[in-house]
């Protein structure tokens, strides 16, 4: 199974892109968020990837972090959604949304994306509720991969350096990831820091992990 890629990006579609590693041109078929995320063609470029294969088709999905990568996974593992809704919900969510809007119940997130009815939205909060919490405490991105990709092409085609490009770091991934730890080492429940921690990053989208972990004990303090 091919679970990462790193290489030059050769051109973008609509919906995937061709990446160039060593020669061989690999096409990824990405969200409408990954893709706006990615480097223009020509430069160094690194994507997670989940592999199909079935009798009539082998097709790569591409994502800047392990967590969105996951929910790929999860999202998939639903009832009624394949790989087509599932990008579509990341797409218009990206993967911190989707861990907020399936930690807090939120199907009417999940129902904004194109394709998605209603009753798919709630069957996607209702089978996913207990995962969130793993997947929330993941945190990372594909930062550190695009860091070394420029270094790793320039090795292989020492004649056409590509211009570095780094993908921004995930604060937010990071902090949600120590908050969830922090909640869990004070005996809360998996599913009940989850959501705490999703309501807290949704009211201060900027906040650090010390601030989600004071609102989230707030908001987990017994109401009287």
């Amino acid at each position: 199974m091919i679970g990462k890629l790193t290489g030059r990006l050769d051109y973008r579609a609509t919906d995937h892109v061709l990446i160039d590693v060593r020669g061989v041109g690999y096409i990824v078929y990405c969200s409408d968020r990954t893709l706006a995320a990615l480097p223009g063609v020509g430069e160094a470029v690194a994507l997670y990837t989940d592999m199909v294969v079935r009798e009539d088709l082998m097709q790569l999905y591409g994502f800047m972090s392990l967590a969105e990568k996951e929910w790929h996974r999860l999202l998939c593992s639903v009832q009624g959604v394949g790989a087509k809704v599932s990008l579509a919900i990341l797409g218009a969510l990206g993967p911190d949304g989707v861990s907020r809007a399936i930690a807090l119940g939120d199907w009417a997130s999940v129902k904004s994306a194109k394709g998605v009815g209603p009753k798919t939205a709630q069957r996607i909060v209702l089978d996913l509720k207990d995962k969130a919490p793993g997947v929330m405490a993941m945190g990372g991105t594909v930062a550190q991969a695009m860091e070394g990709a420029a270094e790793v092409v320039e090795v292989i085609e020492p004649a056409a350096p590509a211009p570095r490009k780094t993908a921004p770091p995930s604060g937010a991934g990071a902090a949600t990831a120590g908050a969830l730890s922090a909640l869990s080492n004070l005996g809360y429940g998996p599913s009940d820091a989850a959501a705490a921690v999703a309501q807290a990053a949704a009211e201060a989208p900027e906040a650090g992990e010390a601030e989600l972990i004071r609102a989230a004990l707030r908001l987990l303090a017994p109401k009287t």
